[in-house]
């Protein structure tokens, strides 16, 4: 057993719930390999997690932290892809805030010399989720029209970049604070609260894709503005979050998109679309981004670094503050 620090959930609530303690990390098990974690993926679902309305999530007590970077230091039983000192990615959902981790092999992917580790770590969670849903899910295409919900944020962002360079126009909602950095990337900005962006997307025929984090009555806004054939790609339920709002339970809003996209009189589809490490493409979506990354097709701006004991602060400054990019929280003491 190795003494470390990590972040644990001992109950759902407000940030004073979180608390950096010492514990310990047993030796790797069969089939799994320690990881030394450098960089942890921070995101709304950590937040959601620690209010306890992500869905399907376990219960408390638990580590967040659902994506890593970090270098290999020993090997389980029957693993030989990596050797000690590779630094590798890995989507985990939980436990990644953490000095030490034990994770499967088979969701581990090697990070090719020369990428900068902060814009590797955003690659299993935001840019994977944006990836996916870009061009797996929505299947967006040269000429299309695609509206995105928070495209300053860390998915919104890569979801914007994709699509652009898939040959789409891209549209959606940003703070107006970011409103110049986001058509720096080409996209074209709205305010979410006054509703214009309704009118001004219908006016022009609708949104072949629409890319929903916020869920709640964003939902329904978000299907109004469907072109005839149109697909509606939910991914979060951080309305109430970003808002400091009452916490809803997210389950109703989910259950009635997921409806509209059974109606056989309707060609508007819906999905609620889960990021999942067991998916088919899941290491070749890893594997193709961090090339993008090293041939420098792409750049993953970082917002913002935390180090793990201010993690209160980090969930405290959540969806605030000017910038665009991933956020992220920094694990080691190096």
């Amino acid at each position: 057993m190795t003494s470390i620090r990590k972040v644990v959930i001992g109950e759902f609530g407000d940030v004073d719930v979180l608390k950096v303690v010492d514990s310990t990390c047993p030796p790797p098990p069969s089939g799994h390999v320690q990881i030394a974690v450098e960089y942890s993926g921070f995101s709304g679902a950590d937040v959601n997690m620690r209010k306890g309305i992500y869905p399907f999530q376990k219960k408390a007590p638990l580590t967040p932290g659902y994506c890593l970077i970090g270098t290999v230091r020993a090997n389980g039983e029957g693993c030989s892809e990596f050797k000690p000192g590779d630094v590798v990615v890995a989507l985990t959902k939980y436990d990644a805030e953490a000095e030490l981790v034990n994770q499967p092999e088979k969701y581990c992917v090697k990070v090719p010399e020369g990428i900068d580790h902060k814009q590797a770590a955003a690659v299993p969670l935001d840019w994977n989720t944006a990836f996916s849903m870009v061009m797996r899910t929505a299947k967006v295409s040269k000429g299309q029209r695609v509206f995105v919900h928070g495209m300053s944020g860390a998915v919104g962002l890569a979801i914007m970049v994709l699509s652009k360079m898939q040959g789409a126009e891209v549209y959606g909602t940003a703070s107006e604070r970011n409103h110049d950095v986001v058509r720096s990337y080409g996209g074209t900005p709205f305010v979410y609260t006054d509703k214009k962006w309704i009118e001004k997307m219908n006016e022009l025929g609708g949104a072949h894709a629409v890319f929903d984090p916020l869920g709640y009555e964003s939902f329904d806004e978000s299907f109004s503005i469907l072109a005839k054939d149109g697909i509606l790609v939910a991914y979060g339920n951080n309305k109430d979050s970003i808002g400091n709002g009452e916490t809803r339970n997210p389950i109703g809003p989910i259950v009635k998109l997921v409806a509209r996209g059974l109606n056989p009189m309707c060609n508007k589809r819906t999905t609620f679309f889960g990021l999942t490490r067991d998916s088919s493409s899941y290491k070749s979506n890893l594997t193709t981004l961090l090339e993008m990354l090293q041939n420098g097709t792409i750049t993953i701006p970082i917002k913002n670094v935390w180090d793990m004991e201010d993690i209160q602060n980090a969930h405290r400054q959540w969806g605030s503050g000017s910038g665009v990019g991933s956020l992220l929280i920094k694990v080691s003491k190096d």
